[in-house]
C-alpha cells in the first residue's frame, strides 16, 4: 500500500517541480534514542544511535539507508558481553504526508509529518544471530535554517524481527521493539541554488498564444522576404540578359578615341546606385585577371550615368561608380591602387539605345 501511494504521489508531484539532477536532494543525519519491548513497554533502559543517508526523488517520495547500533543490558541483552549488543541496517522508503495531501508550496513547511517503512538486516553480537527486520515509523519534523536546510525530528517506530536464522517470516508484536528517537538531518545544496525542490515556472496559455502569434508573424515576414529575393533574382537575370545582348553588339566608335584600347567587360549599375551588384563582380574579376596576367598594364575606369535627373548629381554618381570599381579591384582582388585611375564622365545616352546600359563603368587600357 505504501508503494502504491508513493507511486501515485510521485506522478503528481513530478509535474510541479524542476527536474532534479543525480546529486540533488541528498541529506545525511544522525539519531539516537531508547527502545522497549513493544508487547510490554517495560524496562525502558536500552539505547540506540544511528546514521541515516537519503535522497528525496520528489517532494513526496524518497529513499534512505539507515544504520543503527543498540546498547544496554536489558530485554534479552544481559547475557551479551559486547559493548554494542546489536546492529540493524535498513533500506527505508520515505513519504511526506504534508506534500502528498496538501501539495508542495515551494519550500518545506516548518512542521511536516513523514512516514518511513522498509526492510533491514540485523545482527546480534556474541551469539552471531542474524535477523530479517522491518521498520515502520513516523517522523514529526521541524525544518529550520536560512533555506530550511536543517531538519530536527522526533521518530516513534516499531522494529520487527520478522525472520530469525532461517525461520518463517511473520509480523508478531512479541518479536517487536518500540523505539523513540530524536534525529537531526542536513540537506545538501542543489543545482537549483537551494537546498530543496524548486517549483517549475510553467507557461500559461496566454503566453503560449502570444509566442505562437510571434512565430506566425515571423513566418509571414520570411515569406515576404522570399518574395523580395525572388524579384531581385529576376532583375539580376534580366540584367544578365541585357549584358549578354550588349556584349554581342559592336563597340560604338564615337564614344572612345581610336587610340584607346577598351577592355570588353563592363559593370552595370542600378538607377541611382553606385554599389556593385553581386552578378556584376564577374566583369570586375575579368579585369583583375587581365591585370594579373599583364604585370605592367594599367587601366582607367570611366563611370557613366544615364541622362535622367540632375546633371550635377549624375556627374557625382558617375565618379562614385568609377571609384566603387577601383575599390573592388584594390580591396577584393588585391590590385595595386597606383595601376588604376578613375574618371567620372557624367550622364550619357551614347553608349547604348537601352537606357540601363548607360549606367556603367568601362575599362580602358592606358599602358604606355
Amino acid at each position: 500500500m505504501l508503494a502504491v501511494a508513493a507511486f501515485s504521489a510521485q506522478s503528481v508531484s513530478a509535474q510541479t517541480v524542476q527536474e532534479s539532477k543525480n546529486f540533488d536532494n541528498w541529506y545525511v543525519g544522525i539519531n539516537g534514542g531508547a527502545n522497549v519491548p513493544a508487547a510490554t513497554f517495560k524496562d525502558l533502559a536500552n539505547f540506540q544511535g544511528g546514521v541515516r543517508i537519503g535522497r528525496w526523488f520528489t517532494p513526496v517520495v524518497g529513499l534512505a539507508v539507515e544504520g543503527q547500533a543498540f546498547f544496554g543490558n536489558k530485554n534479552g541483552y544481559d547475557d551479551l558481553k559486547t559493548f554494542v549488543k546489536q546492529t540493524n541496517v535498513s533500506l527505508l522508503g520515505t513519504l511526506n504526508f504534508n506534500n502528498w495531501f496538501a501539495g508542495y508550496p515551494g519550500t518545506p513547511r516548518a512542521f511536516e509529518v513523514i512516514g518511513i517503512a522498509g526492510l533491514g538486516w540485523g545482527h546480534i553480537f556474541d551469539v552471531n544471530d542474524n535477523q530479517l527486520t522491518s521498520k515502520l515509523g513516523l517522523d514529526f519534523a521541524l525544518n529550520f535554517g536560512s533555506d530550511k536546510q536543517w531538519q530536527l525530528y522526533l521518530e516513534p517506530a516499531l522494529i520487527y524481527n520478522i525472520a530469525d536464522n532461517g525461520s518463517s517470516v511473520q509480523y508478531n508484536i512479541n518479536r517487536a521493539t518500540f523505539e523513540a528517537s530524536i534525529g537531526l538531518n542536513y540537506k545538501f545544496g542543489n543545482s537549483n541554488g537551494t537546498h530543496n525542490f524548486k517549483i517549475a515556472e510553467l507557461r500559461d496559455q496566454a503566453e503560449i498564444d502570444a509566442l505562437n502569434a510571434k512565430i506566425n508573424e515571423l513566418r509571414s515576414d520570411v515569406d515576404s522576404k522570399n518574395g523580395q529575393l525572388n524579384a531581385a533574382n529576376q532583375t539580376i537575370n534580366d540584367l544578365k540578359k541585357k549584358l549578354a545582348d550588349c556584349e554581342a553588339r559592336p563597340t560604338t566608335a564615337a564614344v572612345v578615341e581610336k587610340t584607346e584600347t577598351v577592355l570588353q567587360p563592363i559593370v552595370i549599375f542600378r538607377q541611382g546606385k553606385s554599389t556593385i551588384d553581386a552578378a556584376q563582380y564577374a566583369s570586375v574579376e575579368m579585369v583583375a585577371k587581365y591585370l594579373r596576367n599583364h604585370k605592367d598594364s594599367k587601366v582607367l575606369v570611366r563611370g557613366y550615368a544615364s541622362p535622367e535627373g540632375n546633371a550635377e548629381l549624375n556627374q557625382k554618381l558617375s565618379e562614385a561608380r568609377a571609384a566603387a570599381v577601383k575599390t573592388a579591384l584594390v580591396k577584393r582582388y588585391k590590385i595595386a591602387a597606383d595601376r588604376i585611375t578613375t574618371e567620372g564622365l557624367g550622364a550619357t545616352d551614347k553608349l547604348s539605345e537601352e537606357v540601363d546600359f548607360n549606367r556603367v563603368a568601362m575599362f580602358v587600357d592606358t599602358t604606355k
